[in-house]
Order: structure tokens, then sequence, then C-alpha cells
């Protein structure tokens, strides 16, 4: 796999055609590793992407997988609600606010969005939690909260 170079990118001047690669392949590994790290769902299918508009999960390719790097355990698919986006906000995670130098597009009402499964459960203890696509929720999610409880706020899977 070949990343195309990108003229005048923060990279350009530290990178030369050894760098890059050295990172084409890091790449490469990268998210292959995080395709064989996809695992099962809360169903236990497979798991099944979250989103396609946004490069969501902690690996940035749509999946709420997980491994030994993803230390907030970014694993629970959420539909973003007002109500959430609020609290998010309130708890210190502005998810509404875009930061693109970190490629984070900022999030509206809809959207869907690999939420840490602990601030789901402080989300749910605090009655606004967001609902949840069951099968593009990792099974590890299961660790921090009840198949019940992401049931009764679940919603349907990606089209």
């Amino acid at each position: 796999m070949l990343i195309p170079h990108v003229a005048n990118s923060p990279v350009d001047d530290v990178l030369d055609k050894r760098g890059v690669a050295y990172l084409a392949i890091v790449v490469g590994v990268e998210r292959k590793a995080a395709t064989m790290a996809r695992g099962k769902n809360v169903l236990g299918g497979d798991l099944q992407p979250c989103c396609r508009e946004n490069n969501t999960g902690f690996y940035r390719t749509g999946f709420c997988a997980t491994g030994p790097e993803d230390i907030g355990l970014h694993i629970v698919c959420a539909e973003m609600t007002p109500a959430f986006l609020d609290y998010s906000a309130e708890q210190g995670n502005d998810l509404k606010t875009p930061a693109p130098a970190y490629g984070f597009p900022g999030l509206n009402p809809g959207d869907r969005w690999c939420l840490c499964v602990e601030r789901w459960k402080e989300a749910l203890d605090a009655g606004v939690a967001p609902p949840v696509v069951l099968e593009a929720t990792h099974i590890s999610a299961l660790e921090f909260v009840s198949l019940e409880d992401l049931k009764a706020h679940a919603q349907g899977a990606v089209d």
C-alpha cells in the first residue's frame, strides 16, 4: 500500500522517500491489525461498521474495534443526540466542535460515533445515554455495561 505524497504537508520536510515508504508499511500494518482486531459485537456476530461518513473508532476505520493501544475503549457505537452532546461537553469532552488538526469533523445529532464505554455508562447513569447500534458495538462493552441496558437503548444497524 502506498500513501500518496501531498506537497506542503506538515510531514513534507521531514520524510524522504524511504520515510514515506516506511510510513506506508506502518499504516498498512496498523490497518491490518485493526481489521484483525475487529472481533465480535455484543450480539455475538461479526462487528459491523458504526458509520461510513466519519472515520470513527480508535483506529479510524469506521469500526468500534479495540486493541492494546485503545486505553479509552472506544467500543460503543452510538447515535448522537442533543442531550448527549451537551452532557459530553459539560464533562469536558466537546464533540460538537470540529478539530481539523486531528481530522475530527465535529458531531451533530444523528451522527454515529464510537464512544468510550465508560462515558456511555456515565451518560446512562445520568439519564442521557444516546441510542446504541448493537451490531456495531464491540463485545468487550459487556465487561462494563449489561446487554439489557444496551438493548434498552438499541438503534438499527448501518445500511
